[in-house]
């Protein structure tokens, strides 16, 4: 486990590489029991000399699909740096007229479409059984506290862009976009967004006691518009420049505000969350991958 301490941490989404706009102090790059993140993460220093660790869901050049990502991995070797709020930030596709493509959105719930392929829990194979709630799979004192900061944060930049609020995210498997089909089925369910990778983010982030919420930017309309063609990487990308600049300065001026109250009911708002989550005494079920990521309950074997 590192001795630095960094209390939030940043998953960058398609075309969030990095984050630029900081001064870099360091790229750690900690093997976790679940292996390497997906990418070095880069420690940078905020104005007021605070730090934020980011790492690149993806990878740096893109190059892992949304089904193989480890986000185990990326979970974990951000809970060793010391984090205790994650702020995830994902592209998405709009299934609301209302939502347009460059428009920032705090989803705040989601329907899951993965079809059980991605790794979903840290306690599988270890002997132990853990039910975890998820009923606000984003902690919900960090997005009621986010609404105004990013909005703050948008006013700032001055560029229009307009935020929207409590909306469900429909999580599907990819790498492929959806079906016309689908895309009608999924607003009739109640979708508002369609992305690739909001879940298991979110639920390992609960398993490990992280504070979590997701800031998702819309690049495109997915399939269900009537007389106009389906979605293609090539028109998401024309957005995603735009887009991820808009995210380097939401990043900055989120956390550099969330540092600076200190606030430890956003800040530690997960922490204790799992406490009736185990069906069996953490002290009988010593494991080193367990004691990794909650060695508030868990000592290695």
């Amino acid at each position: 486990m590192s001795s630095d301490k960094v209390l939030v941490g940043v998953i960058g989404g398609s075309g969030l590489y990095n984050l630029g706009n900081l001064t870099l102090v360091k790229h750690v790059n900690p093997e976790t029991p679940w292996g390497f993140p997906s990418s070095p993460i880069a420690i940078s220093s905020l104005p007021s000399g605070a730090l934020v660790a980011f790492v690149a869901r993806h990878g740096t050049e893109h190059s892992i699909s949304p089904s193989h990502i480890p986000v185990r991995a990326n979970i974990a070797a951000l809970k060793s740096l010391g984090v205790r709020t994650i702020i995830a930030f994902s592209a998405v596709g709009s299934l609301r007229e209302e939502i347009r493509p460059g428009d920032f959105i705090l989803p705040s719930q989601i329907i899951d479409r993965t079809k059980g392929i991605r790794p979903t829990t840290f306690f599988e194979g270890t002997g132990l059984v853990a039910h975890t709630g998820f009923s606000d799979p984003y902690s919900p004192k960090l997005a009621a506290w986010l609404e105004k900061a990013v909005v703050a944060a948008l006013e700032a930049e001055g560029r229009g862009v307009k935020l929207h609020t409590s909306k469900t995210m429909v999580v599907m498997e990819g790498p492929h976009f959806s079906t016309r089909a689908e895309s009608l089925m999924y607003r009739q369910w109640g979708g508002d967004l369609i992305g690739m990778t909001a879940l298991p983010e979110a639920k390992l982030a609960r398993e490990a006691e992280i504070s979590f919420a997701l800031i998702a930017t819309a690049t495109d309309y997915d399939a269900w518009r009537p007389h106009e063609a389906g979605v293609t990487a090539a028109e998401v990308f024309k957005i995603l420049k735009q887009n991820a600049d808009t995210s380097r300065h939401v990043a900055a001026h989120v956390i550099e505000s969330l540092l600076a109250s200190a606030d430890e009911a956003i800040l530690g708002e997960e922490a204790g969350s799992m406490q009736f989550s185990f069906m069996g005494p953490p002290a009988n079920h010593s494991n080193a991958a367990l004691a990794y990521v909650l060695p508030e309950y868990f000592k290695a074997e």
